[in-house]
């Protein structure tokens, strides 16, 4: 993105670009959905596609984060530490980085989940899909904050939404729980690279709502600042 976008952005709100980042990594990890839909039909064509979608956006994201890191105006009045911005842009990237290994991982072996595991592979997913969605929101709550001095009922409720971001990762690790389970009694029918490549890639899907998690951690310490 150009300096002087970027410098617009700022003029509009010293929020936006933070949150054209955020909305950049949501889509980034959406896109894992239609990529696992089109692995468990086996159609490896289309689920490369949309590997190459996902790796375009990550880099779509990356590439925003270093901007945001060179063209801060140090000057500039921020409402919240320059630093603590700078830390919840990076967490946010982490979720971006995320989606785009778990994609290199699957398309990298083929590796499919077990037929027997894929609805509930897919509940997973979303759930943990579910974190990145609410951790989007949260930062696009922040220009309401901005308005309310970081104070009132949008401080509430965005503490609330930490608060749900916080029940949806205990809902993940339970359901990773159960999957790890379900993998482990069919284990002998499998490659057991191919099954220790799918428990990495369920931990990394895990990981997708630790890390939502911990972007809102970030923030709350942001608002404890204020």
């Amino acid at each position: 993105m150009p300096v002087n976008t970027i410098l617009g952005l700022f003029a509009k709100s010293p929020l936006k670009p933070l949150q054209e980042h955020a909305s950049s990594v949501h889509q980034c990890c959406s896109l894992l959905v239609p990529f696992f839909q089109a692995t468990a039909q086996q159609q490896w064509e289309n689920a490369q596609h949309l590997r190459e979608q996902i790796s375009m956006q990550e880099k779509q994201a990356d590439a925003l984060k270093r901007e945001i890191r060179l063209k801060l105006p140090r000057g500039l009045f921020l409402p919240v530490d320059r630093t603590d911005m700078l830390d919840l842009v990076t967490q946010q990237d982490r979720l971006a980085n995320r989606a785009k290994d778990i994609a290199g991982r699957v398309i990298g072996r083929h590796l499919m989940v077990p037929e027997s595991m894929q609805t509930d592979f897919m509940v997973y997913l979303q759930r943990c899909l579910d974190a990145t969605t609410q951790a989007n929101k949260v930062i696009h709550e922040l220009d309401e904050l901005l308005e309310t001095g970081f104070r009132g009922r949008e401080a509430s409720l965005v503490e609330q939404m930490v608060m749900e971001l916080d029940h949806i990762e205990d809902d993940t690790d339970h359901q990773q729980i159960l999957l790890r389970q379900a993998l482990l009694a069919l284990e002998p029918q499998y490659n057991p690279i191919d099954v220790m490549c799918l428990y990495q890639v369920m931990e990394w899907i895990g990981s997708l709502a630790d890390e939502s998690l911990r972007v809102g951690s970030r923030l709350e310490l942001m608002l404890a600042r204020t």
